[in-house]
């Protein structure tokens, strides 16, 4: 289901997207205020556990895989090309994909660093939400284990989904808060950064492994605003950066 934001509010709140605040911008000027944060769920609040190239390999098979992997070094979009694929070969591919997101919700485990950054986070007030492209069935699974709610919490049953910026702004809108206002948390550059990017939001990297670097930023033209390699430095940097008076 596609929810329709209002123009206006969009249009007024939009950062350019385009442009990329580094840590010296924000803390020789005045502070940026900052509401809400919304994060990524797998890899980002979750530690990652899907084979996502074995998962890619069985839908897509092996030639195919490897010809799309070399047209996009940066990442497949699973979703996207299956959407161009006939009802039933679709069916078939989500049902691949869903024994997949079984295996990772079975291993399910919580990021280091989550649950004392939901905490700052709540003690100061600041909304938390939720953007993924599993289903809802995982996040409510999250939720249960986590035993922390994010709302809104959106599974790729929103249309469009990341790196689309419509579920960011939905949430911005449902909180009737700005997206330069709002932050996006995710460890992935082609859907998460995209997704703030594009609604103008501040955008924090979650690069654990240091798989990225200014070669990929450059190609694809996304550079985050922030990058850490662990959940707990965020706290640092939302409390040197930003003005997170209620």
């Amino acid at each position: 289901m596609t929810f329709l934001l209002s123009r206006a509010f969009v249009s007024l709140t939009l950062r350019p997207s385009s442009s990329s605040i580094s840590m010296a911008n924000l803390t020789t000027n005045a502070k940026s205020r900052l509401r809400g944060v919304v994060f990524d769920m797998d890899g980002t609040l979750t530690v990652p556990v899907i084979d996502f190239a074995a998962m890619y390999r069985s839908v897509l098979g092996e030639d195919e895989y490897r010809r799309i992997k070399a047209e996009s070094p940066t990442g497949i979009d699973i979703l996207h090309h299956i959407e161009s694929w006939s009802a039933d070969k679709q069916q078939k591919a989500y049902e691949t994909i869903a024994d997949f997101e079984k295996q990772g919700i079975d291993k399910l485990q919580i990021m280091p660093g989550a649950a004392e950054l939901c905490g700052f986070l709540d003690s100061k007030k600041i909304k938390r939400g939720l953007i993924t492209r599993n289903v809802k069935k995982a996040i409510d699974i999250f939720h249960q284990r986590f035993e922390v709610i994010f709302t809104p919490a959106l599974g790729r049953e929103f249309r469009p989904y990341k790196p689309n910026p419509d579920p960011l702004l939905h949430i911005c809108s449902t909180w009737d808060i700005p997206p330069n206002e709002v932050m996006m948390v995710g460890d992935s550059l082609k859907d998460d950064i995209a997704c703030g990017k594009g609604a103008g939001a501040f955008t924090c990297l979650l690069d654990e492994t240091g798989r990225y670097g200014p070669d990929d930023f450059s190609v694809t033209g996304l550079h985050p605003d922030f990058k850490v390699d662990s959940l707990s430095k965020i706290l640092n940097i939302l409390e040197t950066n930003f003005d997170l008076s209620p």
